[in-house]
């Protein structure tokens, strides 16, 4: 178990803005629109490889011994003793942006996870244990559909044979992005790691109404993301009557209302962000229109609940309206509780001040929760914005989470904490493919 003495003693010389500030912007620029400031990072991209090529040199420069790939895109930067040691303790999260999102979803975690190591080398001899830095590829799903993409195929939760079916909106196989190498679990990396923490920008106000710079996750809503496909008749704008007209656009429409209604009458999430159609002209009624329904509650029965009743409503229309509807779950995660003594041990360094909240947006760390402790910080988001260019944190902020991090890091994995401790296992999966 987790010792009882975290934060007996500080880590002196802590990371301060400043030093976050020197790191924060030396990978800022890369891949940001210069019209809207948003960041176009698409997993297996120009701009992420970019990202990594940093990450690599970055970590190697703080003391890794070694960076490795897992064959599903993931990254790992190494510290202390080999990895094959086992009891390993990782940190990290990911590079890859939705389109046109925020500097801070992501990345942040990355830049905490390396500053908090170096924390921990300058404050001793070294670590204990293993202690990685990893990179999750495409947690997004935004070129490829699949959110926690790496992390679901490290951990199994995405069958190979389903990855092999993934394309891009260009028609690029997933296999082609990672360079035709063989994905899949890797049985003998998970049961070398005793625990996961992952640091991330709050994607909330919550923090902010609590005048807290930094929190603990407690857990993660179940969340999903559907395909609708609706399908009617193409034909002329002009010479068609209106009577005549098998329009799958009006089915559409009339299902991103009945889906924000049921959302609402629930106390859930429901959004349709993404919307495809087909001629796409503005002259005619469209042949084939495809959206995809983003679904999230606090539980299983009413997240089930929402998507049936949007299903039913939808298809009652599309009835009406003379067109076709097919459902398609692309991906699932039911609700993921964090380890209980993960979650007590950061917050007993700073003496239980710090908040514990759930959240309902889908983090890496709700994938490896079924396979090995996982613990979650936020930092506080001072506009509550996320994925947009408006999403934010203050350099001091981003500190104070870094020194969080560095102080549980140091007591899970440094050399002068108690020896011979591990985490607890046992753990089921979450996750649903």
């Amino acid at each position: 178990m987790f010792a009882d003495s975290v934060g007996e003693g500080l880590l002196p010389d802590p990371p301060d803005a400043g030093q976050f500030r020197q790191l924060w912007d030396e990978l800022a620029p890369i891949g940001r629109d210069p019209g809207t400031g948003g960041y176009l990072r698409y997993g297996f991209t120009g701009p992420v490889r970019h990202l990594e090529q940093w990450f690599r040199s970055t970590a190697v420069a703080f003391g890794a011994h070694t960076v490795t790939e897992d064959g599903n895109g993931n990254l790992i930067a190494w510290y202390g003793p080999p990895p094959d040691q086992g009891h390993a303790v990782l940190l990290g999260s990911h590079f890859d942006s939705v389109p046109y999102g925020g500097g801070y979803d992501g990345p942040l975690g990355i830049v905490s996870a390396l500053l908090a190591v170096r924390a921990v080398l300058r404050r001793g001899p070294g670590f204990r244990r293993p202690v990685g830095v990893v990179v999750f590829a495409e947690e997004e799903g935004s070129r490829f559909g699949v959110p926690c993409l790496g992390s679901r195929l490290l951990t199994g939760a995405l069958d190979p044979d389903r990855a092999a079916t993934l394309t891009d909106r260009d028609g690029v196989s997933l296999a082609e992005a990672l360079g035709d190498r063989p994905v899949g679990k890797r049985p003998e990396l998970l049961a070398r790691v005793d625990a996961f923490v992952e640091l991330h920008i709050e994607q909330g106000r919550a923090l902010v109404d609590l005048d807290a710079p930094v929190g603990v996750a407690s857990g993660i809503w179940p969340h999903g993301r559907w395909r609708l496909d609706f399908t009617g008749e193409a034909n002329h704008a002009g010479t068609t009557r209106m009577a005549d007209r098998r329009d799958p656009m009006l089915t559409y429409a009339f299902t991103v209302l009945a889906a924000n209604k049921e959302a609402r009458l629930r106390g859930a999430h429901a959004t349709i962000g993404r919307v495809e159609v087909e001629p796409n002209a503005t002259n005619a009624v469209p042949a084939r229109v495809r959206g995809w329904l983003d679904a999230r509650a606090a539980e299983v029965e009413t997240l089930d609940a929402l998507v049936e009743a949007v299903r039913a409503k939808a298809a009652d229309r599309a009835a009406r309206d003379g067109t076709t509807l097919t459902v398609t779950r692309e991906s699932l995660s039911p609700l993921v509780e964090f380890d209980a003594a993960l979650s007590t041990s950061v917050r007993r360094v700073y003496a239980d001040t710090v908040p514990v909240l759930p959240t309902a947006a889908g983090h890496d760390a709700g994938i490896l929760a079924g396979h090995l402790p996982t613990a979650m910080l936020f930092v506080r988001n001072p506009t509550g914005v996320s994925h947009s260019p408006a999403e934010a944190a203050t350099d001091d902020d981003c500190a104070a989470g870094i020194r969080h991090l560095a102080d549980l890091l140091a007591d899970l994995a440094g050399e002068s904490g108690p020896a011979g401790d591990s985490a607890p296992t046992g753990t089921t999966d979450p996750v649903a493919g």
